[in-house]
């Protein structure tokens, strides 16, 4: 297996500033993410906090952590199979994509899951359990590809 990233967890002082009141206490326990088995390809994301989702609701998860990635690599998030099949779970950006740039940015790159519930059922998970999926992938450029920016923020700052 290539080995192309490696997560860690943001700066205390950032997750204060994304998570607010009991932020220390919180920081102590996040888990970073990690596959269930051997032959898994996505990394489970564990929360930070308990909730409850009617159908309808929607919550933005300030993760903790954030992924140092080789660069031609990404981080593509996605809800864990099981949540979207049995709750349709989805991710508001139906795909999250974390760009090997992003570990750099004004926000250190923290990654945030921002997830409805679509679905008929009452949804809730604890602190400390899966709730989300990481998968990395290769990509490739254009041969004629001319992008020179620099990114220096979070979510959208690319398009800023």
């Amino acid at each position: 297996m290539k080995q192309i990233a490696k997560f860690e967890k943001v700066s205390l002082n950032r997750f204060r500033e994304d998570f607010g009141f009991g932020a220390d206490a919180v920081y102590e326990e996040i888990s970073l993410p990690s596959r269930a088995t051997v032959g898994s390809a996505g990394y489970d994301f564990f929360s930070t906090l308990d909730f409850t989702l009617e159908p309808g609701q929607e919550i933005k998860i300030p993760t903790g952590v954030r992924a140092k990635i080789d660069e031609g690599w990404v981080l593509s998030l996605y809800p864990r199979s099981g949540l979207g099949f049995k709750y349709r779970l989805r991710l508001n950006n139906t795909v999250g994509i974390i760009d090997s740039d992003y570990y750099g940015s004004s926000n250190e790159g923290h990654i945030f899951i921002k997830i409805s519930n679509c679905g008929d059922k009452t949804f809730s998970i604890k602190k400390g359990e899966a709730f989300a999926q990481g998968i990395f992938t290769e990509y490739g450029i254009t041969v004629d590809d001319e992008a020179d920016a620099l990114r220096n923020g979070g979510f959208g700052s690319t398009t800023k």
